[in-house]
């Protein structure tokens, strides 16, 4: 082992799941930089490094040095005090202050920071209110340090030691030492798998009851993350068993544990078998039983969703009860002549549906009317003096919502007034004042957020769910809107009469080919097309030269902000990862007017199109909003997203709240509309490659659609109408066909 030290000159290469870096240091004495690599923790240019380990030749890179250890020090001469104050490290000192700060005290300067940080007032520009708040930016970050030098053995990144000090405050270290597995609980962005290594390394068994509880309840989350409301018993001792290395025995008393602290809840669930008719000759009907484990909220929430669906639909109370004597024909007649608008009778029995019933459910494909029907329900409503609210699960489809019907719109969360403080102010207690409730992208609503709704819907209201059942079900856990279409509770209209001039668009024929297995017509149509090609990174190089200059030319499509390109995958040449670096490289490269930003082992760049991952209801923020990033700030350590026309203002450690959306998933992409999408299909995309992700995709544009890829991929996607089973509950619930609880 040899020693190095140095400060680091520029940062190459970062991973933030690994931390492995590369990067250039400058070593006193040696006349070039010097590369090292090695899992390191996230450190800024300017930063001095004190490393061990071994010179290793790579064949393409050269003399490298290959760092095992690594510690952070402060630096010793003017010009490393400089670089590193101003490299962003301490909120608050930019690079102008750092170089007034350290002209003022040399060498000086760390100690007096240390010992006397009034004497920041002597400092030109700086006056006592700023001088106080750098003081406090120095001891936090002193703080901060001293937890990074305990957790970044651990594979820590800088990003969440901030998190976790100011989660904890001073008690971080003593939280950290005594229950790691509170970080996975507590903290966003701070997985099990790292609570469990920090764990491991201070000592706790494999077996610890402690640690294969903290397993479980990791791994029933990560069942949620995938969808699933519950998981089948076995199914989770198996994943547990395997997550946490141990013997399956170990975690069925984990499991019981867990259950009678309300952690979790078991239930036995009874499911009849499709048929419906009888097992063997046997009078009862046929019926497969399932073991359920619940984390607690889901179970709640789906109880609660079931039992306030069941009473909305069997209560005899209706506040359009006083319409039940309208004279419907004309009525629809005189909005059809007023809107100049031609109903179908699928549409007219839609309608009647929808203010007759208490529970109805319009779906219907691309092209189908669902949005006229809407309008038509509205215009009902109001020549009778009926009140109504419409909502829709996101910002984006609230947005084209309110413009398709030409009345406000809201996200599910403004409509229930939530604010962090209080929760959701409308629930039974304060009802929604409606007498009709209309839901749109009701294939979005997962089952926590569609309880919350639910709640502050009064049962003599009348609700109205408005989605496309065929597209991909919700991010969030739960299938809401198969349940309520398969219980039998509701009143169904599916639209299946597409109207003429939505035959005439490719993307509404394909669409619905796609739906009914049939290959779409590719080339036949000026708004769907199909590019050929084989392999991956030629297929990434066809793409990108799609969007940057194809369909600006020919369609005169702005890249960034009218075209969205759609990936089945996050991973290989055709992968959202991929191709979010390319994009970002070719639509918003660096530049002087471009400020930037290495946070969590991405380059965050003024301009470019990023996309929330979380929700984050103190920022009113959610899971799948895009903005354009609009300012970075180094001396306040900010970052600010432009979304939906507000500013959101992040600091450096939320950053791993955003992830780049030059390209994203199909599934982050439900509920929006683009003028143009781009999508691969290509065979490396195998797992992902399902009809109702196709179609999803196709049927996100509003005006063209294209495609990149073969042929035999977009066949595999048509043919695979195999939708993953998501285990949810509430079907059952509301078919009453649940057995007593275990």
């Amino acid at each position: 082992m040899e020693r190095l030290e140095g400060s680091v000159e520029r940062i190459t290469y970062y991973n933030e799941e690994t931390g492995y870096t590369v990067l250039r240091l400058t070593v006193p004495g040696r006349a070039d930089l010097v590369t090292v690599v090695g899992h390191l923790p996230e450190v800024q240019p300017g930063e001095r490094l004190r490393l061990e380990g071994v010179w290793t030749n790579h064949p393409r890179y050269g003399r490298q040095f290959k760092a095992e250890r690594c510690e952070q020090v402060l630096p010793a001469t003017a010009e490393g005090i400089r670089r590193y104050l101003g490299s962003g490290l301490i909120r608050g000192v930019g690079p102008v202050t750092a170089a007034r700060i350290v002209d003022r005290f040399g060498v000086d300067t760390l100690r007096v920071l240390e010992e006397e940080p009034e004497r920041l007032r002597e400092v030109p520009g700086v006056g006592p209110k700023r001088a106080a708040a750098i003081a406090r930016a120095w001891e936090e970050q002193k703080a901060i340090r001293e937890v990074m030098l305990f957790l970044q053995s651990h594979g820590v990144t800088t990003g969440l030691a901030v998190k976790i000090y100011k989660t904890y405050g001073d008690d971080a270290l003593r939280v950290v030492q005594e229950d790691p597995y509170r970080l996975a609980r507590d903290i966003w962005g701070v997985g099990f798998k790292t609570a469990d290594k920090i764990a491991r390394n201070l000592g706790l068994p494999l077996d610890a009851p402690s640690r294969i509880q903290a397993g479980v309840a990791y791994a029933l989350s990560q069942m949620a993350d995938e969808g699933h409301v519950y998981a089948p018993e076995e199914d989770l001792v198996e994943e547990a068993a395997r997550l946490l290395e141990v013997d399956p025995d170990l975690v069925r008393p984990a499991i019981e544990a867990l259950d009678a602290e309300e952690v979790v809840h078991r239930e036995r669930l009874t499911y009849p078998l499709p048929g419906g008719g009888s097992a063997a000759g046997e009078a009862a009907p046929a019926v497969r039983e399932e073991r359920a484990v619940y984390l607690a909220p889901f179970y709640r929430g789906e109880v609660g969703a079931a039992e306030r669906l069941r009473l909305l639909a069997e209560s005899p109370a209706t506040r359009l009860g006083r319409f039940r004597s309208v004279d419907w024909d004309a009525l629809l007649s005189q909005i059809s002549r007023d809107e100049e608008i031609d109903l179908s009778p699928e549409q007219r029995g839609a309608v009647r549906a929808a203010l007759t019933h208490k529970l109805t459910v319009l779906t219907g494909g691309p092209g189908t009317g669902k949005t006229v029907t809407v309008r038509t329900v509205i215009g009902a409503l109001e020549a009778l003096g009926g009140r109504y609210a419409l909502c829709a699960p996101t910002g984006r489809a609230a947005k084209r919502l309110a413009e398709a019907t030409g009345r406000p719109a809201k996200t599910v969360h403004r409509l229930l007034e939530y604010s962090p403080q209080e929760g959701f102010r409308r629930n039974e207690e304060n009802p929604l004042p409606v007498d009709l409730l209309i839901v749109d992208e009701a294939s979005m609503l997962d089952l926590l957020l569609t309880h919350h709704l639910l709640k502050a819907v009064d049962p003599a209201s009348h609700l109205l769910l408005v989605g496309d059942v065929d597209q991909l079900p919700s991010v969030g856990a739960g299938d809401v809107l198969r349940d309520v279409i398969r219980s039998g509770r509701a009143r169904v209209v599916r639209l299946t009469h597409i109207f003429r001039q939505a035959a005439q668009s490719g993307i509404v024929v394909n669409a619905h080919r796609v739906n009914r297995g049939q290959m779409p017509v590719l080339n036949q149509y000026d708004d769907f097309y199909f590019f050929s090609k084989e392999d991956p990174e030629k297929a990434a190089d066809l793409l990108v030269d799609v969007v940057v200059n194809r369909i600006p030319r020919k369609f005169g499509l702005d890249p960034v902000d009218e075209v969205q390109v759609l990936a089945p995958m996050y991973r290989g040449p055709c992968g959202v990862s991929s191709l979010n670096a390319r994009l970002q490289e070719v639509l918003n490269p660096p530049g002087p007017n471009r400020p930037e930003r290495r946070l969590g082992g991405r380059t965050f760049r003024v301009g470019d199109k990023v996309m929330q991952i979380r929700n984050n209801y103190d920022k009113e923020v959610y899971n799948g909003d895009i903005g354009r990033v609009v300012a970075i700030d180094g001396i306040d350590q900010t970052l600010t997203v432009r979304i939906d026309g507000r500013p959101v203002v992040y600091e450096w450690a939320e950053a791993d709240e955003l992830v780049h959306a030059f390209a994203i998933s199909v599934h982050k992409s439900q509920g929006s509309e683009y003028p143009a999408v781009v999508m691969p299909v290509l065979t490396q995309h195998y797992l992902m490659l399902q009809r109702n992700l196709l179609y999803t995709g196709i049927t996100r544009a509003k005006r063209l659609v294209v495609l990149v890829g073969t042929r035999r991929a977009i066949r595999i996607a048509v043919r695979n109408d195999r939708v993953r089973r998501r285990h949810s509950g509430l079907g059952v619930r509301l078919r009453d066909d649940l057995t007593a609880a275990l």
